[in-house]
């Protein structure tokens, strides 16, 4: 797993509108990469909505969300209808980016390993470099550990 002070991996991938966002078009901005496991499941859908609700204070830190999930543009279509989801879902259909952030490891749940992602989110600069790893948190008070992070 990546850690603070390395360049963050770019990337470009389609979100829930199916058009194509790159990490370096936030250049200047800090960006809060968050990797869930799956769209519409309880504990994702807790976690992002808590982020939805968590925008205003996000936005005056100048901070831009990006979700990041396996799932398809259409899943995260969905997800965001259904949620009123106010930020950026990405699409990792081959887990390629979860693989260059090392958060696609072996998971076992209920006796049974599966390869899957490890919720962390990484907050990156202005200068695309990695200031913060946040991988110890429950998905409901996620939002507070990040804003706690933030006000600090």
């Amino acid at each position: 797993m990546l850690h603070e002070g390395q360049k963050a991996p770019e990337f470009t991938l389609q979100d829930q509108n199916d058009e194509s966002v790159s990490l370096a078009s936030f250049k200047g901005r800090k960006v809060l990469v968050y990797f869930y496991p799956r769209a519409s499941t309880p504990g994702c859908t807790v976690q992002a909505c808590a982020l939805r609700d968590s925008k205003a204070e996000l936005n005056d830190l100048n901070v831009v969300v990006l979700g990041i999930s396996p799932d398809t543009p259409k899943k995260l279509t969905n997800f965001t209808n259904k949620q009123e989801l106010n930020f950026t879902l990405l699409a990792d259909e081959d887990h390629a980016v979860c693989e260059a952030y090392g958060v696609w490891q072996l998971k076992k749940f209920m006796g049974r390993e599966n390869m899957g992602v490890v919720r962390t989110s990484f907050l990156v600069n202005e200068n695309g470099d990695i200031e913060h790893v946040f991988n110890k948190f429950k998905t409901k008070d996620h939002h507070e550990v990040v804003l706690n992070y933030l006000n600090q």
